[in-house]
């Protein structure tokens, strides 16, 4: 089995050729989106990821909190032939679980009728004519206190090895919903798939090996960090990945952890446990106050390991940006707009969506620059960037991160002041640009300006950047204002839009990336769109 080749992104993929992508798909992350503005599914993340991953097809799926192989089609032949084959019942897939309830045979078949009950499945006796559900299960090894089965179903049917599992006397570990003993995962996994190539017809197999001790949160992790270009990403997101109200974050070489408190035990023990599990060297803690009297109250204090050095660098999508843990609030990059970053820099937003990455031609302004991580993002794929902010420090950082990649600051501009005014400054000089970056501070006050609040504000900031957009060109719109709901941004910006006598050509809702796991416990913060107005 090849692996992809040198040089693309392989975190989570275990093969790819002109026809097939295998992946290998983390629990707790679902195959597709179950909303409009929850976290996108690994199927939907891969396909804004690549241009080549654009036309992917789900051929078949696995639960939310099933982890192993996953197939997608990358072509009309593909997607013919593996739908062929699992509807004839020629694709062979092995399961592997894990069960606290030791099984009194060694092998067993399951066979019946798998329905749906309201919001779950469950399993009741056939009837004349019904389509019966089997899998056939194995015992791989006995330990002392748990048992690791092998299952092999030979249909399809939603929750069927967790449910004839559970028939059979062996609920699966950490599977509550049919009976398990509560754990820190579903301990389901999909071993191996093999069929025939759409292409070649010969048989082949793809396997994911189980691991049912990581924690589900770092092996998501793991699957959309590739290291070799990211080494900067979220590690614990509060109570998505089951620990409310504090935070973690993976900076290069350094954790910071973050909540309202001070570090209690139990979390600093864990945090040194991160620390061997991710090699990092030293680590972090800062308190999210709400009320910051100067920069250093917000700075992250020492706990463990190294001490940062005063600027250290990390790696994001292959680029480099200098951070440090003494300039305030924030160390000088927001984590959560890392795939934004990305579409920026390849010109690919979202299947159907390019805004053409290469142009030197391209003209892009990037309002609310701060450190120009966003600018460096787009110079790197072939655009002019001019950099607005009202702190001449925050610009200077930028120039720093351009010359961390090779950029020649003196090719773009980077202008000091309020953006609100630059803006005006700018249509009235008759400028225009291909993309026009909006990502605002939740709330601020400027003096031309006066006070600006994303919840009731964003719509007038969309009309004031609107005239500086070319005809044909791609507005972001972004904002973290936890209490702006998406409906009401997303009806905010388009109705500016459409006040304007302008209209969307192309539209591209983007929620914060999947190590900002969105859950009832822990909703978005984040809400972006990407907009291509004529």
């Amino acid at each position: 089995m090849k692996s992809p080749p040198a040089g693309l992104f392989q975190a989570c993929v275990l093969h790819e050729d002109d026809h097939l992508l295998v992946v290998h798909k983390p629990a707790g992350w679902n195959t597709h989106a179950p909303s409009p503005f929850a976290g996108e599914g690994i199927y939907d993340w891969l396909r804004a990821r690549e241009p080549r991953w654009a036309s992917l097809a789900i051929i078949h799926r696995l639960d939310k909190d099933t982890s192993g192989v996953m197939v997608f089609g990358k072509s009309p032949l593909a997607n013919q032939s593996l739908t062929r084959q699992f509807e004839r019942r020629e694709v062979a897939k092995k399961y592997l679980l894990l069960t606290d309830r030791p099984p009194l045979r060694d092998s067993v078949v399951v066979k019946s009728c798998v329905v749906k009950d309201g919001n779950r499945h469950v399993s009741r006796p056939a009837r004349p004519g019904d389509a019966l559900a089997e899998t056939s299960f194995r015992v791989v090894q006995r330990r002392a206190e748990t048992t690791l089965i092998e299952a092999q179903p030979g249909t399809g049917r939603t929750h069927q090895v967790r449910i004839h599992a559970a028939d059979a006397g062996f609920p699966i570990l950490g599977d509550e919903s049919h009976g398990g003993t509560a754990a820190h995962r579903v301990c389901l996994h999909a071993e191996s798939i093999a069929f025939a190539h759409p292409s070649s017809g010969e048989t082949v197999t793809f396997r994911a090996e189980a691991d049912f001790k990581s924690a589900p949160h770092l092996a998501l992790r793991s699957a959309v960090c590739d290291v070799r270009e990211t080494d900067a990403f979220r590690l614990i997101h509060g109570a998505s990945d089951g620990f409310t109200g504090w935070f973690v974050d993976k900076l290069g070489d350094f954790l910071v952890s973050a909540s309202e408190g001070p570090l209690e035990p139990d979390r600093r023990a864990r945090l040194h446990l991160l620390l061997r599990e991710t090699g990092a060297r030293g680590a972090y803690h800062k308190r999210l106050l709400k009320k910051v009297a100067t920069p250093a109250d917000a700075a992250p204090q020492w706990v463990a390991g190294d001490a940062a050095a005063e600027i250290f660098d990390v790696r994001e999508n292959g680029l480099r940006f200098g951070l440090s843990f003494i300039e305030g609030y924030s160390p000088g990059l927001f984590l959560d707009q890392r795939d934004n970053r990305r579409r920026l820099q390849t010109g690919h937003i979202a299947a159907g969506f390019d805004i053409g990455a290469g142009s030197t031609a391209r003209r892009v302004l990037n309002t609310f620059a701060y450190t120009c991580a966003f600018s460096a993002s787009a110079a790197t794929g072939g655009a002019r960037v001019t950099s607005v902010d009202l702190s001449k420090k925050y610009l200077e950082w930028g120039r720093r991160n351009f010359a961390l990649n090779g950029l020649d600051a003196s090719a773009h501009e980077f202008l000091h002041g309020d953006c609100f005014d630059w803006m005006r400054r700018l249509a009235k000089k008759g400028r225009a640009f291909d993309v026009v970056l909006l990502d605002p501070p939740t709330f601020s006050r400027s003096k031309s300006a006066g006070v600006f609040a994303a919840k009731q504000d964003y719509a007038s900031l969309v009309t004031l950047a609107l005239p500086l957009l070319a005809p044909g060109g791609v507005l972001f719109a972004s904002t973290n204002a936890a209490s702006l709901a998406p409906e009401g941004f997303l009806g905010a910006v388009r109705g500016a839009v459409a006040r304007a006598r302008r209209s969307i050509v192309s539209e591209h809702y983007a929620p914060q990336p999947p190590d900002f796991p969105i859950t009832r416990g822990l909703p978005a913060h984040l809400k972006t769109v990407w907009m291509k107005i004529q």
